[in-house]
This record gives structure tokens, C-alpha cells and sequence, in this order.
């Protein structure tokens, strides 16, 4: 059906006596300047000089009578409209209403045909016309009844629709996801205390790289674990695992005790092991187990080449082994997106538990590439940083004189269950894993978009599947490498989704780019940002550079802001994989 608002205006002047219900009418020249309209529901003779004409605003409101002379002239739109389908509305009261978060009121100026219906949405105690925008002033309630009685004097129909209440009934939803456990392997130190503790004190892990094998390579600088993983294991095991899944079990295993659970596995704390899934990000896992065995042929022959090559190769090698240490039988998934694979790992797990499949998962990242092929491949491609250490840490995130990212290695671990499993066992919860978002850039095989789009697409989408708005993100842990075009069109994208308001931070300055466990070590600093309250400063942005336009926290932490409740981390890969893990504070 053709909408009366595609259907132009003619106005044309018409006796009273010439008007039937219907008619779109203008009582004066100066009302039709102002699109000010009415229309006529019904006619009555009031005396044998006069009519009386009901009048009803086209875009629905309150009646009005008007009493006229037969001969006396007003304005026809030459429009006919369908009285039945114009509804009756008196406009709301809201002197007296207690306004809550997710109430909406509207206000249409009905008089008008054409008009837009203009609305407010209430979040975090204020009004807000968008809440996808940040350059908005939002309103208080009483600036908004303010605005709102100007409005109902202007002849405007104003609605209040309350946020609608839970039901206790219906089908089933998605399960809300929340964190309950962590554990890290980074160049930090062992364990998330070690980590979360050198981010706020601003130090660098970064270190200088000992041995024959790196002296002959052009950087020689890394964000390596400073304690040797398989003296924490057992021996047997160790053996069977590259360095990699060494990192994976040691996080892994942290985070499950940190959940409350027994290290000694599922059934030992009471879990159904089916019930019960991992889910890690790896891009090579270790690349030194291939580059040891193929040396070993070409030195002594085949028969030099360990068994346990192939099995110790694989990037999926991680999920196996922290399934095999805690008897999960669930599932072990193995997500390779390049940088993003942590992030999108632990994406996948919360997909997993809400929608059922699982009750509780251990996701994150590991990464051990910290080998003189790798680190030469990444000095040809000049991605590397070339800052020496010294008093600034030579990743530079953001900064001025950045230049490229310092290689890394480690693993970083959330543990996350269904709220509902979580609150029946008593868990203490960190967080809600709210939602994520992934986009590809389709630009090039390792240079970023310039323009951020699809890094912007996979912000959107992770508020999105949070249930949140624009207005509600308080804090992004960037990917921020340091590479000159990467942190632009990072911070590009964050201009154009949130603003340049939303405080800031990137850790590779303290940890370097630990590739595919990246996401899942940020992951974990985040939670913490949002369980202490507390934003970790970015080291090595000395002098911050001016086309960045962000507000990058710097030199000491700083409290998290109080209005708002998401944090997101970001994550992105070589040949344009894009991740965003959104999180929610609790409580």
C-alpha cells in the first residue's frame, strides 16, 4: 500500500461546506508554511449558518472541534485519508513516571505528514537519540521532560514504552557466559599474578636473544618466556609436547584451578568430561619441532627424525594436550587465523556453551615462534622493530617513532562456563564473555586496510552479539603491533565506531606480539581491567603520534570510567582476519 507521506501536498482553498471526512485540511496560509495539518473525521451542522468539524492530526493524537460559518474558507491538501487507520493518542504524562535503563520515549509531530518520529533510548541514567554514536550530549531525565512538555505544547504526540520485563516463561535463549577462571605463560613471568602485576607496574618482558643461532640475524630482540616450561611438567610429558602446548597446559591448568576445579582433571572435580570443551588459537604451535627434524635429515638421515615430528608439529597439538592433561572429552577444537586465532578460539567457545553444546571450556592461545627462520622471515618482510632496549621498550605501540612489532611467545587461558553451571557451584565470576565479532579485510596477504573498515565491521558486531550500544564501551585493549599502517587503521576504526574518547591501552610494548596467543593473553589482561577497575598504561608510546587520535592510557594505570560496562579486545591477522572479543563487568 502507498504510504500517505509519498503522496505531495496541493493545498487549495475550499469553502467549509466543501469539505467531507477525509479531506487533509489547513486552517490558514500560515499553517500550511509550517506544515502544520489536520484531518477531518466527521462534519455535523451545528445551526442552519454553521458546520462542526472534528479535526484529528494526520499522524495520530487528541479530537478538536472546530465551528465554522458554510462560507468560510481553509485549505484542502487535495489528499484523501483513511479516518479509520489515523489513531486516537493522547500524549504522555511524565511528570510522575520513575524512569528506568531501557525505557524509550517518543515524539512525533503529528500535525506534520511527513514527520519523523524522534526517539530516546535511557542507558547508564541518561537519554540518548543514538546509541550507537558517541558524539551525541546525551540528556538527564529532567532535560528530557523539559524537552518533552516544549514538544507536547508544539502539538507533538509523546509515548513512553518502559523496557519490557523478563518473562519467567517461553522457549529456550542463549546462555549468558561469564569468566571464572585464568591462567598466562608470557614474557612476564609464569602465571596470571606475574602478568597482570608487570602491566600495571609498566615493565617490559621484552628481552635479547642468547645463543649461536639468533647471533647472525638482524634483530635479535623478543618478547620470550623467561623460564624453561618443561621443568614444570613432568618429564614424560614434556617430552611428548612442543613448547608451545608446554605453555598451553601450564595456562590451561591455571585457569582450571583458578575456576575452583582439580587439577587432576573432570571427573575429579565432579565435571561430566563430555560436558566439558577446549578451544585454542595457534598459527604454527612451535615451528622448531619441523626445522629440528628436517636439519636432523639432512645432517644424519631418516632415521635421525624422531617419531614424534609429526604429532609434535601440528598446531592442534595444544588443544590435545590440555585435553589429554585435565580428561576433557567434550571437544578440542584448534582455531588458525594468524594474529587473530586466540580471540576468535575463545569466540567459538562462547558459541559452544550458549548454545549448549558444552557447560564449560577452557579457550584461549598458545604460541612458541620464537626460532632464528622465523624471526629472519619476519626481519625480510621488515615487520620487525628495530629499536634496541633500553630505557622505552623497543615495541612502540602507537608512538611516533614506531616501526614495526617484536616477536613473542606464550599462551593465555579463560575459563568459561555457562552462568547458570557457574552460579550453582558457588564460582567467584570475573566477568561476562558477552559476545565477539569477526570480519575479513579482503585487502592484501598481510597489509592491513588502510581505511579500517573491516576491523569496524568486527566492532560492530561484537557489541552487537554482546545485547550492548556504542555508549556502553568504557575500555578496548588494542592489537596496536606497532607497525606504522597496522595501529592507523586500527585507530581509524575506532574513531569512526566509538570516538576518540574511550581510554585505550595496547600491551606488546610490555609482552611483544605473541601471534596466535595474543588474543588469548589480552583476553585475560582485559578481565582483569575490568575485575580491578583498573586500565594497565601503554609502555614505549613516549611521544604519541598526532594522526593516532585516541585516548591512549599512558605512564601510570588509570581507574576504569564508572558509566558504561564493556570492554573489548582486539585482535588481527596477516591476510585481513579481524576479532573482537567483547566482556562485560559483573556486579
Amino acid at each position: 500500500m502507498r504510504n500517505s507521506s509519498d503522496v505531495p501536498v496541493q493545498p487549495h482553498a475550499v469553502t467549509v461546506a466543501e469539505v467531507i471526512p477525509g479531506d487533509l485540511l489547513a486552517l490558514s496560509e500560515q499553517d500550511v508554511a509550517e506544515d502544520k495539518w489536520h484531518v477531518v473525521m466527521h462534519t455535523l451542522p451545528e445551526t442552519p449558518h454553521t458546520i462542526r468539524i472534528t479535526l484529528r492530526p494526520p499522524l495520530g493524537g487528541i479530537d478538536h472541534d472546530e465551528i465554522f460559518e458554510r462560507g468560510h474558507r481553509v485549505i484542502v491538501g487535495c489528499r484523501r485519508m483513511d479516518v479509520a487507520g489515523i489513531p486516537e493518542i493522547a500524549p504522555a504524562d511524565l511528570t510522575a513516571v520513575e524512569f528506568r535503563d531501557g525505557d524509550r520515549v517518543t515524539s512525533l509531530r503529528a500535525v506534520d505528514p511527513r514527520a519523523v518520529e524522534e526517539s530516546y533510548t535511557r542507558r547508564w541514567g541518561h537519554w540518548h537519540r543514538d546509541l550507537e554514536s558517541r558524539a551525541e550530549v546525551p540528556v538527564s531525565d529532567a532535560g528530557l521532560r523539559e524537552r518533552v512538555a516544549h514538544a507536547v505544547e508544539q502539538g507533538h504526540v509523546v509515548r513512553h514504552l518502559p523496557r519490557p520485563r523478563r518473562s519467567v516463561t517461553g522457549g529456550a535463549a542463549p546462555r549468558r557466559i561469564v569468566v571464572t577462571g585464568l591462567g598466562a605463560v608470557t614474557p612476564l613471568g609464569m602465571g596470571v599474578d606475574e602478568l597482570w602485576q608487570g602491566l600495571v607496574e609498566g615493565r617490559c618482558g621484552i628481552r635479547e636473544l642468547e645463543g649461536e643461532e639468533f647471533a647472525e640475524l638482524p634483530v635479535r630482540v623478543a618478547g620470550s618466556v623467561p623460564v624453561d616450561p618443561a621443568g614444570l611438567l613432568p618429564r614424560q610429558q614434556a617430552r611428548r609436547m612442543n613448547r608451545a602446548a608446554q605453555f598451553a597446559v601450564l595456562a590451561a591448568r591455571e585457569a582450571w584451578q583458578d575456576g575452583g576445579f582439580d587439577v587432576a582433571g573432570t571427573v575429579e572435580s565432579g565435571l561430566d568430561p563430555e560436558r566439558v570443551g577446549v578451544s585454542v588459537g595457534a598459527i604454527l604451535g612451535d615451528a622448531s619441532v619441523l626445522v629440528g627434524g628436517d636439519r636432523k635429515l639432512r645432517d644424519k638421515g631418516p632415521r635421525a627424525v624422531s617419531p614424534l615430528t609429526t604429532p609434535m608439529t601440528v598446531p592442534s597439538q595444544a588443544a590435545s594436550q590440555v585435553s589429554l592433561a585435565l580428561q576433557i572429552t567434550g571437544e578440542a577444537r584448534t582455531v588458525t587465523s594468524a594474529c587473530a586465532s586466540g580471540t576468535e578460539a575463545i569466540g567459538q567457545a562462547i558459541d559452544r556453551i550458549r548454545y549448549g553444546h558444552v557447560d564449560v571450556a577452557l579457550a584461549g592461545g598458545a604460541e612458541a615462534v620464537v626460532t632464528p627462520a622465523i624471526m629472519a622471515s619476519f626481519a625480510a618482510m621488515r615487520a620487525l622493530s628495530t629499536h634496541e632496549l633500553g630505557a622505552t621498550s623497543p615495541s612502540r605501540p602507537f608512538a611516533k617513532d614506531r616501526d614495526g612489532f617484536v616477536n613473542g611467545e606464550g599462551a593465555g587461558f579463560l575459563l568459561l562456563e555457562s552462568e547458570e553451571h557457574a552460579r550453582a557451584r558457588g564460582a567467584r565470576v570475573y566477568c561476562e564473555a558477552a559476545g565477539w565479532g569477526l570480519s575479513a579485510d579482503a585487502h592484501h596477504m598481510a597489509a592491513p586496510d588502510p581505511s579500517g573498515r573491516g576491523v569496524a565491521l568486527a566492532l560492530r558486531r561484537a557489541v552487537r552479539d554482546a545485547g550492548g550500544h556504542v555508549v556502553d564501551v568504557v575500555h578496548v585493549n588494542a592489537h596496536a603491533t606497532a607497525t606504522t599502517d597496522g595501529d592507523l587503521a586500527e585507530a581509524s576504526a575506532l574513531r569512526a565506531v566509538l570516538g576518540g574518547d574511550v581510554p585505550v591501552t595496547a600491551l606488546k610494548g610490555h609482552l611483544g606480539h605473541l601471534q596466535g596467543a595474543a588474543g588469548g593473553v589480552e583476553a585475560v589482561a582485559t578481565v582483569l581491567t575490568l575485575h580491578h577497575g583498573l586500565i594497565p598504561p601503554t609502555i614505549g608510546c613516549e611521544d604519541q603520534d598526532d594522526a593516532i587520535e585516541l585516548d591512549v592510557v599512558t605512564k601510570s594505570p588509570r581507574v576504569l570510567p564508572v558509566v558504561g560496562d564493556l570492554a573489548l579486545s582486539n585482535s588481527f591477522g596477516f591476510g585481513g582476519h579481524n576479532a573482537v572479543l567483547a566482556l562485560r563487568r559483573t556486579g
